[in-house]
């Protein structure tokens, strides 16, 4: 093969790597954006489901996930400790399966006080909240029917009245 031929071939596959590369991204981020939620664990569900749904790990990036997992002993006033080998084995599959893209901008403790979260609720008025049936940002089943299997898709919201 001469050397003319030999550098098209070379720029076909540069340029044919850089493209795959490029929509691996784009799927990636599409992902990343998507309001249903898959990752599991046994023992993540068992854990944190036993006091609240267990949130996905993709709505908090991964220092978030580390520094929860640091602080169970006063987790949101309630101590969650946890023996170090759950810890350890949950405190992996969060940081796997943490939140990058939108959801991994800064490193917010709460999800509601996340940009993401902010921002896909900023139509949710105030009052709906304070509303009994809600009690707070934090009680997601109240309106995302799914959110226990990691359903947050927008066209199943009911909000209570």
């Amino acid at each position: 093969m001469n050397k003319v031929i030999q550098l098209k071939v070379v720029d076909v596959v540069v340029w044919a790597v850089s493209l795959l590369f490029a929509f691996g991204l784009l799927i990636g981020e599409a992902m990343a954006d998507s309001d249903s939620f898959t990752a599991t664990n046994k023992k993540w569900a068992a854990e944190c489901g036993s006091c609240h749904i267990a949130y996905p790990p993709q709505l908090l990036p991964a220092a978030s996930w580390r520094r929860i997992m640091a602080g169970l002993d006063r987790h949101f006033g309630s101590d969650a400790s946890l023996d170090a080998a759950s810890a350890a084995e949950i405190g992996a599959f969060l940081e796997r399966n943490a939140g990058h893209g939108k959801r991994g901008r800064g490193e917010p403790l709460r999800i509601t006080e996340s940009r993401w979260f902010l921002h896909k609720h900023d139509e949710v008025r105030a009052s709906a909240w304070k509303n009994p049936q809600v009690k707070s940002a934090a009680n997601c089943g109240a309106c995302h029917a799914g959110a226990a299997r990691g359903d947050f898709d927008d066209d199943a919201v009911r909000i209570p009245r």
